[in-house]
């Protein structure tokens, strides 16, 4: 076994066997949430107030044996066209990492309230009810011991329910958005993912909050500037801190780029358990987004870690498609720029 692997299933056997509900799998976070915000907040369903499908593929390090494998397929619009008051969306999500597994559905519904006689500022109120179904294949697993009774022979899963929640306000020129993702991952009734006695928690995720805010700046006539932000937090491990600016270019092409690092915001029982290098998950984004037709959109990303794991993987790619469906005129006489 290289040294690569031994760390990754290293890594995997002390997450899978740690009992403690503090080491809880992370949400995914996907570096094109800027395109499409529903992924995070479910008020943002309807924003585009047009019906829009979205397909994501994330191949999180390179080259890494087990490394994390997503999948993502989102589609959201306006209920009632005339008023744009009700709001729907459905998303499915699929995740891998090792012998860990996560898929989820969830359906979306945001409340948009007019806040203008314009209709220039929107103030939505989202909710999101599904639930996930979580997998562990103790086969792919390579146990220092392979009589250890706490390793699985085979597969086995549950699935859990749970609710989002979100209030996404937007303008022209500004966005601001605040949601807290799967409100019963703190359950401790819950002991359905149990192997010979002992807890899998580690499979489960953690509440997370998100916020999301940004602007729009025109540079001059057909060039524009969209810096934002992401501040996302467990209320247990380092807070987590995206920072990007995009150019875009006659409304059609967009450049840019981003740096996500973890920030000490809050005084948190780790910091006085684990060396701080464990805390400091750098990394740089280049992202790019052109549109082939006036309702076919192509996003690409690539993440660069510059900490201690540059040296054991070759970065991470995202791609997504984004199609709009209906009332193409009004988009490209009113682009939606967040």
């Amino acid at each position: 076994m290289n040294k690569t692997k031994h760390i990754l299933y290293s890594t995997l056997l002390y997450l899978l066997l740690t009992a403690a509900q503090g080491y809880a799998q992370q949400n995914i976070q996907f570096t094109q949430y800027i395109f499409n915000s529903i992924s995070v907040n479910p008020a943002y369903a309807g924003y585009k107030e047009e019906w829009f499908a979205q397909v994501g593929l994330r191949s999180q390090w390179t080259d890494w044996p087990g490394a994390p494998r997503t999948g993502s397929l989102s589609v959201d619009g306006v209920l009632d066209p005339r008023s744009k008051r009700h709001a729907a969306g459905l998303q499915f999500t699929a995740d891998k990492l090792g012998a860990q597994s996560a898929t989820s559905i969830y359906a979306n519904y945001a409340l948009r309230l007019q806040l203008d006689d314009r209709d220039a500022q929107r103030l939505a109120l989202g909710i999101a009810v599904g639930g996930t179904q979580y997998g562990l294949d103790g086969s792919k697993l390579q146990p220092v011991n392979p009589e250890d009774e706490a390793i699985p022979p085979g597969y086995m899963s549950t699935w859990n329910p749970d609710i989002r929640l979100g209030i996404y306000y937007s303008s022209p020129r500004l966005y601001v958005g605040l949601a807290v993702q799967d409100l019963f991952a703190n359950d401790n009734r819950n002991n359905a993912m149990r192997f010979n006695q002992n807890s899998l928690e580690s499979l489960y995720r953690t509440s997370n909050a998100y916020l999301i805010a940004g602007g729009l700046i025109n540079i001059e006539e057909g060039l524009h500037l969209r810096p934002s932000l992401l501040v996302k937090d467990d209320f247990k491990g380092p807070t987590s801190l995206d920072l990007n600016a995009m150019l875009i270019f006659q409304g059609r092409f967009w450049i840019g780029a981003g740096y996500r690092t973890r920030a000490r915001l809050f005084d948190r029982p780790y910091y006085d358990q684990s060396p701080m290098k464990l805390s400091a998950i750098n990394a740089l984004s280049g992202i790019a987004q052109f549109y082939a037709s006036n309702n076919l959109r192509i996003g690409y990303s690539y993440d660069f870690m510059i900490n201690q794991m540059r040296g054991l993987q070759s970065g991470t790619h995202e791609i997504t498609l984004g199609l709009t469906m209906g009332r193409i005129l009004q988009q490209m006489l009113s682009p939606r720029y967040f």
